[in-house]
């Protein structure tokens, strides 16, 4: 009974990453210039049965929402507590495989904005590394990005996550340079 067990979950994992790596394959066909990030996350996908879980210290995969306002002329960023800087809300899969799931998750989680749904596919990739802290070592992060759309009610609520939240306009934040250069390119894209 184990054996069929642990031979189900391996053939299920296999099927995650093979719907990750179509996902992965079509973003690099539709962002062509990204050929090389994509074959990162690819190869990354393929090479770690634990690519899902924080438990993997090389790097794990994440989920991010490029989370627009209902007219998608504003992007909701937050001023992340750990590592001092604004940025999409997003967060770890822990175990997820399905990463617009996880994507939803956080935006919600993250912001309190009630009404969020995820349109279309991969929006953006992102691999990135994470300073050592604490017990944990410095790690790469695989962060698969997807656009969130809010609904009608925009409010938002500051949690433990977060010194601040707030909604900018897209060309501003594709024009603006102290901002983190992964957010600029998503507002270019964005904006394109």
């Amino acid at each position: 009974m184990l054996r069929l067990l642990s031979s189900t979950l391996r053939v299920s994992m296999r099927e995650h990453i093979g719907k990750l790596v179509k996902s992965i394959r079509r973003y690099r066909d539709q962002w062509q210039g990204e050929a090389d990030i994509a074959a990162q996350f690819e190869s990354f996908a393929l090479a770690h049965a634990d690519a899902f879980e924080r438990g993997n210290r090389l790097g794990h995969f994440t989920g991010s929402a490029w989370l627009v306002s209902g007219d998608g002329k504003r992007v909701l960023l937050m001023h992340h507590r750990k590592l001092d800087r604004w940025l999409q809300p997003g967060g770890h899969a822990d175990g997820d495989t399905d990463l617009a799931r996880v994507a939803l998750r956080e935006a919600q989680e993250e912001t309190g904005v009630a009404g969020l749904h995820v349109e279309g596919g991969i929006f953006d990739l992102d691999r990135h590394r994470i300073p050592a802290r604490g017990n944990e070592p410095e790690h790469w992060h695989y962060d698969v990005r997807y656009v969130v759309r809010a609904g009608a009610d925009e409010s938002f609520v500051v949690n433990a996550e977060s010194h601040a939240l707030a909604w900018r306009a897209v060309a501003e934040v594709a024009a603006d340079e102290t901002l983190d250069a992964s957010l600029r390119r998503m507002a270019r894209k964005w904006l394109a």
